[in-house]
């Protein structure tokens, strides 16, 4: 595996994260300082919180279904890349999405 080829796409990846939380703090900032009502300051602050926690479900939930998916791999022995393991994972992966839908929809 050509681990070189790794380092340019995540050096990639980290400079587009940044320059998205650079523009995000920006632009708070800038609300804030325009003398924003409170109202509104408040519900940017509580609408980040509200993303975060959101986030962190929904990563949280695909990876618990993607451990499981690397289980039950383990478990058959599928040491190999086949169709049928990147099914397992893929379908591992969509449960996990489908289990944060049917979270987030019980928490409203």
């Amino acid at each position: 595996m050509n681990v070189e080829l790794f380092i340019p796409i995540t050096l990639f990846v980290c400079i587009a994260y940044s320059i998205k939380v650079v523009a995000d703090s920006y632009t708070r900032r800038r609300i804030i300082e325009s003398r924003g009502s409170e109202e509104l300051v408040r519900s940017l602050i509580e609408g980040e919180a509200l993303r975060r926690r959101q986030a962190a479900l929904h990563w949280g939930s695909v990876l618990v279904a993607l451990a499981v998916g690397f289980g039950l791999m383990d478990l058959i022995g599928a040491d190999h890349v086949t169709p049928g393991a990147i099914a397992l994972l893929l379908g591992a992966t969509g449960l996990g999405n489908l289990a944060y839908y049917l979270i987030e929809r019980k928490l409203k």
